[in-house]
């Protein structure tokens, strides 16, 4: 496959990236942003009909809609639990949110983590006028970071359960789970307490007037919301049809209240689902020259399967960058006898590499993984003004890449 297959996912990409930079009204409209992502997808559905691929394109079709039924039924059920009350939006309170939510990622998917604390954390902090870098460190936490420690935590991860990774296997993440949040909350906490210092003192005051008791309503999604996670352990079309099933259901009988209360609408998820269209079918020629000249990178190393999956989840979906770094730390395997066979074929410490690279890197972009872009959505549906891609970007650098070459100095 010749590399200019790729040049319509990057002109994707940067489109994303750039859009609402340039082209802000033009790119509030979601039919707008539909027509792009056709247009873009266009010449790839072509390319990919011409030489006889329509396999690939099944398969992402496929992957597509497991993806978009997951996150989408995630969005409907939570966006039915209504948290009211409000506590004081501190640094300390705001850490002890994000502990939660790193905690509960590795229950209900960083996907249900982010769409059941979100709008309580931005409910918390709405009286404070500082807030833009609080729902972007909740992206990095448990968006990401916090749901690698099991299966139910993030896809790749899911996807290495079905292809014979034990299931406890991912507690081997701790460590590394571990020295991560704590790292992050640790930076977050100081720049959450410089920027609550600057807060003016209305909003203080305010803040504290408005304290109320935590009331949980809608409380009957929680039984919706083990229902999808329970069908992620069943096959394909059945697991689809019970997350379709749960979300009919909450829509059904959560009162009306509870979705006026969370100011609910489909406008976050139908931005995601119409994005990432466009992403899965051109960045189907970048995967299969990844598969098919992946050999060509020369990884030999954990610490280079961190990187390289890392970087390729940063912008690629991360669960088919998982399945083809570790086929080929697979293939590594079999032609090298002095590499020990330790989990699926491998060794422990090449697919610690590669998960851990897989999920905690896809916090480096809002395009990493589902979760990022909803929250970003919902945050400004809130009123709050997140950075722009390559804002956000900026942020990752100065914060999550620091981290992640400490990680590699300790872990790989």
């Amino acid at each position: 496959m010749t590399l200019y297959a790729v040049v319509p996912f990057v002109a994707w990409l940067l489109t994303i990236a750039l859009a609402p930079l340039f082209f802000e009204h033009f790119w509030e409209k979601n039919s707008h942003k539909a027509l792009l992502s056709f247009l873009f997808a266009l010449p790839v559905l072509g390319y990919l009909h011409t030489h006889n691929m329509r396999h690939e394109l099944w398969l992402s079709a496929e992957e597509y809609f497991s993806f978009i039924v997951l996150l989408a039924s995630l969005f409907i059920v939570s966006g039915g639990i209504l948290v009211e009350g409000d506590i004081e939006a501190t640094p300390r309170n705001n850490i002890i949110l994000f502990i939660i939510g790193a905690i509960l990622a590795n229950f209900i998917g960083t996907t249900g983590a982010s769409m059941v604390l979100i709008r309580p954390l931005l409910k918390i902090n709405s009286q404070r006028t500082r807030i833009t870098h609080i729902p972007i460190f909740f992206i990095f936490i448990v968006s990401n970071i916090g749901g690698c420690l099991t299966p139910l935590g993030d896809p790749p991860v899911f996807l290495g359960y079905l292809k014979g990774v034990p299931f406890f296997w991912t507690l081997s993440l701790l460590p590394m789970w571990l020295f991560n949040v704590t790292a992050i909350l640790t930076i977050f906490y100081f720049l959450d307490r410089w920027n609550y210092s600057l807060e003016p003192n209305t909003a203080i005051s305010r803040d504290a007037d408005e304290i109320k008791p935590i009331k949980v309503s809608g409380k009957r999604n929680s039984w919706f919301l083990l229902g999808i996670i329970s069908a992620v352990f069943l096959p394909s079309p059945v697991r689809e049809i019970v997350m379709i099933a749960m979300s009919l259901l909450s829509l059904k009988v959560t009162p009306v209240r509870c979705r006026e209360k969370n100011s609910f609408s489909f406008e976050p998820i139908n931005e995601v689902a119409i994005l990432f269209a466009g992403i899965f079918v051109t960045m189907i020629p970048a995967l299969v020259i990844l598969a098919e000249r992946g050999s060509e990178l020369g990884l030999t190393d954990p610490w280079q399967f961190f990187w390289v999956t890392g970087a390729l989840s940063s912008f690629l979906d991360n669960a088919p960058t998982y399945l083809t770094d570790l086929t080929l730390a697979q293939g590594l395997a079999a032609h090298n006898s002095s590499l020990p066979h330790e989990v699926v074929g491998i060794p422990s410490v090449y697919l610690r590499a590669i998960s851990a690279g897989a999920v905690f890197m896809g916090a480096n972009t809002y395009i990493g993984n589902g979760p990022n872009f909803m929250v970003k959505t919902i945050s400004e549906t809130n009123g709050v003004r997140m950075p722009s891609f390559f804002g956000y970007f900026a942020y990752s650098c100065a914060i999550l890449i620091p981290i992640f070459l400490i990680d590699t100095w300790l872990f790989f």
